[in-house]
C-alpha cells in the first residue's frame, strides 16, 4: 500500500517515512505544493498525509482543487496551526482527519489505519485474495494456504505489489522501484534475496521466474 506523503520541514518528514516504512506501507515524500498537487491528482494511492504550509502552494488549496476534480483518496492534513475555525476549514475543504503539530508518529499511524478502516468509496478493499495468498492491509498480515507469514515490511510491500499485480510479469526494476524506492545495482540484488527468502517461506513455485524478463505471482497461485 502506497502513501503519499507531502511534508516540507525534513525533520518530520524523515521521521513519518521511517515510522511508516517499518509499518510495511511505502511512500512517496514530496516537499513543493505544485508537486504535490500534480502528483496526488495523477498518482494512485490508498491515501494522503497533507502539511498545510507547503511552498509555492499551500495544502488548502491543492486539497480543495483535489475533490473539485473528484479525487476520492482520504486526506489525513497535518498543520502547526491548530484553531478550530483553521479545523473546520480542512473538513470544509474535504479533509477526512485532522492531526495538529506536535504529534507522535504513532498517533499518525493510528489515524492512517483508522482511515483505511472506514470502507466507503474514497478507500481500497481491506481484505483480498490471490490464488493461495490472502492478505489484510489494516493488520499487515499476510497468509499463504492459511498459514501466517513472517513478513519484513519490505517483503510485505513485495507481496502486496505481486498481488496487485497478479498474473503480470514485473522486472527487477519495477520491483526495486517500488519495494525499496530504489533503482541501483544493490536494490535490484536485494530484489533476487527478497525473492529467495519468500519462497523458502512458501514454496519455490509460490513466485515464477521468467528469464530474461522479471518474475510474477502466477494466475492461479501456483
Amino acid at each position: 500500500m502506497r502513501i503519499l506523503l507531502a511534508e516540507d520541514d525534513h525533520n518530520i518528514a524523515t521521521h513519518v517515512v521511517t515510522k511508516l516504512e517499518a509499518e510495511g506501507y511505502g511512500v512517496d515524500t514530496l516537499a513543493n505544493g505544485p508537486d504535490v498537487w500534480e502528483q496526488g491528482e495523477n498518482g494512485t494511492y490508498a491515501a494522503i498525509i497533507l502539511d498545510l504550509g507547503l511552498p509555492g502552494m499551500d495544502g488548502l488549496s491543492i486539497l480543495k482543487r483535489w475533490r473539485k476534480a473528484g479525487l476520492e483518496t482520504p486526506v489525513l492534513v497535518l498543520t502547526a496551526r491548530g484553531s478550530w475555525m483553521e479545523r473546520v476549514d480542512g473538513f470544509d475543504a474535504g479533509a477526512d482527519d485532522y492531526l495538529p503539530k506536535p504529534f507522535r508518529a504513532e498517533e499518525l499511524v493510528a489515524r492512517l489505519r483508522a482511515l483505511l478502516r472506514r470502507g466507503g468509496p474514497r478507500l481500497l478493499q481491506s481484505v483480498r485474495s490471490a490464488g493461495r495468498f490472502t492478505l489484510d492491509e489494516t493488520t499487515r498480515r499476510v497468509t499463504f494456504d492459511g498459514q501466517v507469514l513472517e513478513l519484513s515490511p519490505l517483503e510485505y510491500r513485495m507481496i502486496a505489489l505481486f498481488m496487485e499485480r497478479k498474473g503480470q510479469v514485473l522486472t527487477q526494476l519495477e520491483l526495486a522501484s517500488h519495494v525499496q524506492g530504489r533503482e541501483d545495482d544493490a536494490a535490484k540484488n536485494a530484489v533476487e534475496a527478497m525473492i529467495a527468502r519468500l519462497r523458502k517461506k512458501t514454496e519455490s513455485s509460490a513466485i515464477e521466474t521468467r528469464r530474461g524478463f522479471g518474475y510474477l505471482l502466477p494466475d492461479d497461485g501456483r
